[in-house]
């Protein structure tokens, strides 16, 4: 028991400093209940895929700054072919937006593998690039989403203090991580972070391994932007503010910016705990600009420390 507890102690931590927010949001809004947990959930989701695409890419020594663009490309996408389509082509839709994320993770990768330049800065690029593909396929907000689809993440699950959104989070992130993070890939992807050269010695392919997971990454991001687009009903060309707070998410959910470190039960709960801080500021009727302020304030500050940690990792 206490070997578990020494592994897992930041996430216990953070599990921690989650319950209490729940229970100051109850002291300060005593209605908060179930309907609260599932807007919550819900408005957290899209957040949560994101953080979760990022995740892999830092666990890999990298980072992707077209997470959000990359969302948006997927978003629209599903707007535009599930407006108006039976079941049978909803499904079809689903499967292309995960086909087209796997694509945009795959080439930002391929990009970055072959130039040889940093991936900072090709993903810089490439989050214009996919902003602009995002537009000319949806100049404005519109489509729509299937209304079965859209009852996967509304609502509760069995019981009623469990959301669906929570439940879809969860087997989605399990039915793709769990098998990989236990495979020789998913051991490869940490390698890399962890010391590319001492991989690449090992019988690694660095070059491939790095491709892999920025194509993971856009899978994650493309769940993201589809479950923006069943959440709202429609598609949104202009990325939502996911860069960032995914950045703040993963540094905060213990993911070592160096790579190599960390896992993504750590970041989702922290992403709950970033979006639930912004809700109760809201519940306390603080200023929307004083709000943005704080929020932007908690994510500068966790990545900064997070970026020391990082620098003092690679000195030891």
């Amino acid at each position: 028991m206490s070997r578990l507890i020494n592994k897992n102690g930041w996430t216990l931590g953070l599990l921690g400093i989650l319950a209490l927010l729940f229970v100051f949001t109850r002291i300060i809004q005593p209605e908060f209940g179930v309907g609260g947990l599932d807007s919550l959930s819900r408005a957290t989701l899209p957040f949560a895929f994101a953080t979760v695409a990022m995740a892999v890419v830092v666990i890999a020594g990298g980072i992707d700054l077209s997470v959000a663009s990359m969302m948006a490309v997927a978003g629209v996408t599903a707007a535009v072919l599930m407006d108006g389509a039976s079941d049978g082509m909803t499904v079809f839709a689903v499967v292309a937006v995960l086909v087209i994320g796997v694509l945009m993770g795959a080439i930002n990768g391929a990009l970055i593998v072959m130039t040889r330049v940093p991936d900072i800065v090709v993903t810089l690029a490439m989050l214009y690039v996919w902003e602009g593909v995002a537009l000319l396929i949806l100049k404005a907000p519109g489509g729509s989403a299937t209304p079965w689809l859209r009852e996967l993440i509304i609502g509760p699950f069995i019981f009623p203090w469990l959301p669906k959104s929570l439940v879809f989070l969860t087997v989605c992130v399990a039915v793709i991580w769990i098998p990989l993070k236990r495979s020789k890939l998913g051991l490869s992807i940490y390698a890399i972070g962890s010391d590319e050269l001492a991989a690449y010695r090992s019988g690694v392919a660095v070059g491939r391994t790095r491709i892999i997971a920025y194509a993971v990454c856009g899978l994650f991001a493309a769940l993201g932007g589809l479950t923006l687009t069943m959440s709202t009903g429609n598609g949104e060309p202009i990325p939502g503010p996911y860069l960032m707070a995914s950045v703040a998410a993963v540094v905060l959910g213990g993911v070592v910016l160096g790579g190599g470190r960390g896992a993504l039960l750590g970041p989702i709960i922290a992403v709950f705990i970033l979006r639930l801080v912004r809700m109760d500021l809201t519940l306390m009727s603080v200023d929307p600009n004083v709000t943005t302020i704080v929020e932007g304030s908690i994510m500068v500050v966790v990545v900064m420390i997070g970026g020391v940690l990082a620098m003092r990792s690679k000195r030891t």
